[in-house]
């Protein structure tokens, strides 16, 4: 049982982070869910009080995502966190201030540019999927489940050893060092209805992704040496073309 506890916490953890990236597609997209980030939940009041309370909920997001990813965290996390459930209960916070955020979430519907119909219209639309897209494929190109925490978990009830797992360059991760941030990018953007809320969503998130990338080389560049340096000499970070000699 005392193995059989953690991998039930994982895989709800797991469940939680799903619905909750399910969701931020609709958020995001503006469609099908009752609170988007254009309509819905808590009246925005002031200009400057929306812009205050959204940059809190973002921050906060940040922060977390970014702080318990972190090395010296981890080390000192995981002497009050089992480390087999180490990745499943960052996974979970994540979730659960992602929903913080869809729920306090200030919209601000001012239109900043609107495509109506067309070609324009598509080709946004079709961006957006592809984004998520990208994003999704991504998670499988390096260990979805690793990722996410079920491997270890798994590791765990199998009474085996949590491993690193090795360097790879499989699928994207060829033609692009960080293929994940750059589907966010492109669903964040990618819409034909650009609001002032969404604007501001997505200049954060955009601006954050930067940071995070900043501090995720520095972690790699420790655990994988040189192999690391030099994939990062012949693969651009976010544009799939190849580097110049």
């Amino acid at each position: 049982m005392a193995r059989v506890l953690p991998f039930i916490y994982g895989i709800v953890s797991y469940l939680i982070f799903l619905g909750s990236f399910l969701y931020a597609i609709a958020f995001v997209g503006d469609f099908g869910v009752p609170k988007t980030i254009n309509s819905g939940g808590p009246e925005a009041g002031s200009l400057f009080n929306a812009l205050v309370f959204n940059a809190v909920l973002l921050l906060l997001f940040a922060v977390q995502h970014s702080v318990m990813a972190r090395d010296g965290f981890k080390k000192w996390w995981t002497n009050i966190v089992p480390r087999h459930i180490e990745r499943s209960t960052y996974v979970l916070l994540s979730s659960v201030i992602l929903i913080l955020l869809y729920w306090q979430w200030r919209p601000l519907p001012e239109t900043i540019w609107v495509v109506e119909a067309g070609a324009g219209y598509f080709l946004l639309e079709t961006l957006f999927w592809i984004g998520w897209g990208i994003v999704f494929l991504s998670t499988f190109m390096i260990n979805h489940f690793d990722l996410f925490g079920l491997r270890q978990v798994y590791l765990h009830l199998k009474k085996k050893e949590v491993t690193p797992l090795e360097f790879q360059k499989s699928g994207l991760y060829k033609y692009v060092r960080h293929p994940l941030m750059l589907g966010f990018i492109i669903a964040f953007w990618a819409t034909p209805h650009m609001t002032l809320g969404h604007l501001i969503f997505s200049i954060a998130t955009t601006g954050y992704i930067f940071v995070g990338i900043w501090f995720e080389e520095k972690d790699l560049i420790r655990y994988h040496g040189e192999k690391y340096k030099k994939y990062r000499e012949r693969v651009n970070m976010l544009i799939p073309f190849p580097k110049g000699d």
